[in-house]
């Protein structure tokens, strides 16, 4: 399907070449962390409940998972720019039937999905707190709101992905190790219980960078199991073949 590009617009292809996405280096462009947490996400067997991704942007979570998830998607995104090039990459990869863009602020996300209704809640949030006002205004607006928490914070997100589950659905988010203990709170407030956590470094011997975490909603507070790390450079700053595997959707 023939799909109409703004200035800036490109598209780039995923799992050898079976998805494709509209990207801008301008507005927005996925990173591998949104390709590590599709790939984390283990949909329960059987299942065909409804998934939602929080704070979708250009919808590359969504579009990346719909393969492996029966029911529904839905992603809410509050930019209106990165909801457009979400809703025509659903076009362009023909999934219209499947995945449902919403343009608005998650707080209002439950005029459009009842709450306990979703079986599976994503979420790729802004990773830093606003502690320089003045710095996140020298940015680009629209990395801003992703990267900051300036319209969404861990509160937020937690809170939200907890209204929407259903008992004993999971949760799923990437984020920074250096926020961990916060992470951990917060989850604990909204009654949801890490089960999987696996962290990811950069390349061998270095600090972990990101974390991938998956939670249950009013699951059991033992049991939760730390996966093998997964590193995605080599020395050399060669992708790792498990991470190219993994672009090219051979895991």
């Amino acid at each position: 399907m023939q799909v109409t590009l703004q200035t800036g617009e490109r598209i780039n292809t995923m799992y050898g070449d079976q998805i494709k996405i509209i990207q801008s280096n301008e507005v927005f462009s996925f990173s591998i962390d949104a390709v590590l947490l599709a790939h984390f996400i283990e949909p329960r067997k059987g299942g065909r409940g409804l998934t939602v991704d929080l704070g979708t942007g250009n919808g590359a979570i969504a579009l990346f998972i719909a393969h492996k998830v029966v029911g529904q998607i839905v992603g809410v995104e509050i930019q209106a720019r990165l909801a457009d090039m979400a809703t025509r990459s659903v076009k362009l990869n023909k999934l219209d039937d499947k995945i449902t863009i919403i343009n608005d602020d998650m707080r209002n996300i439950f005029s459009n999905v009842q709450p306990g209704k979703a079986e599976m809640v994503v979420a790729n949030p802004p990773y830093f707190r606003i502690d320089s006002q003045q710095t996140v205004l020298k940015e680009n607006p629209y990395y801003a709101i992703a990267r900051h928490e300036l319209k969404a914070d861990l509160a937020l997100v937690t809170q939200t992905a907890n209204k929407l589950l259903k008992n004993k659905g999971h949760f799923y988010m990437v984020h920074r190790p250096d926020r961990l203990f916060e992470i951990l709170a917060a989850l604990q407030r909204a009654h949801l219980y890490p089960k999987r956590l696996q962290f990811i470094y950069p390349k061998p011997a270095s600090e972990a960078n990101m974390v991938l975490i998956d939670a249950i909603k009013d699951g059991d507070s033992t049991g939760a199991r730390i996966l093998p790390p997964l590193t995605i450079h080599e020395k050399d700053g060669q992708y790792q073949q498990a991470i190219l595997d993994i672009y090219q959707g051979r895991q």
